[in-house]
């Protein structure tokens, strides 16, 4: 007589067979990767708007999709290798720091790509990535918040500094000292603005007579509201 443990360890393990999966299904599965890995290749290239673009970061997402469907269609396939799996994945830490929110995005799309096209369901993977590409550019267009720049003052008293502090504050609604630095040389100082006329700015600065160079940089980091 089966017990009711026998009953669900058979049909357990009968949900494991390896005849499940065909060729025909493995084929369909990476193709449909491949072609989502390539368009979120795409997509970073011109989303990413950092000076420094890492293309191995992001040959790195589109093999990352197709390394994890091929690992869900083995855990599919196979008992012994989904436990195994499960255990070597659980050992695997992430040594690279992520230093952009938008990296991070990017790699979380691709592995869910690979995870939900190697569970077959091509039509959500499909769809989430057009919806992440509508979304990611369209809140991109968005006037919510706007980068600040960075004045870069080299100046050669700190009485000239202030006549320069003076004048950011008259050109911006808003600025934050970043940093400053004192030696015999002179001082320079670093300030994050929002300006409203940024050659009016940089002109009248230079006009100062103890300015030596001053410098106006983007910066993608801190958003003023």
């Amino acid at each position: 007589m089966k017990t009711f443990a026998d009953i669900f360890k058979k049909s357990f393990l009968q949900a494991f067979d390896s005849g499940n999966i065909t060729t025909q299904t493995i084929l369909l599965t990476f193709f449909i990767v491949c072609v989502l890995a390539a368009y979120i290749f795409v997509v970073y290239y011109f989303a990413s708007k950092r000076t420094f673009y890492s293309k191995t970061f992001n040959i790195s997402l589109a093999l990352i999709a197709v390394i994890t469907a091929g690992i869900i269609l083995a855990m599919q396939s196979n008992l012994v290798i989904s436990l195994g799996m499960v255990g070597a994945l659980s050992i695997v830490r992430f040594r690279t720091a992520v230093k952009d929110p938008m990296d991070l995005m990017f790699l979380f799309w691709s592995i869910s790509v690979g995870i939900i096209c190697g569970a077959g369901m091509y039509k959500i993977a499909v769809l989430m990535s057009i919806i992440i590409t509508i979304g990611l550019f369209a809140l991109e267009l968005t006037g919510v918040g706007v980068a600040s720049e960075l004045l870069i003052v080299n100046a050669n008293d700190t009485k000239t500094m202030k006549a320069v502090l003076e004048i950011v504050k008259k050109y911006s609604k808003y600025a934050k000292v970043k940093s400053k630095n004192t030696s015999q040389a002179g001082v320079s100082v670093i300030v994050a603005v929002k300006s409203k006329d940024s050659d009016g700015l940089l002109d009248e600065v230079l006009t100062l007579g103890g300015v030596v160079s001053a410098t106006l940089m983007a910066h993608d980091g801190e958003v003023m509201l």
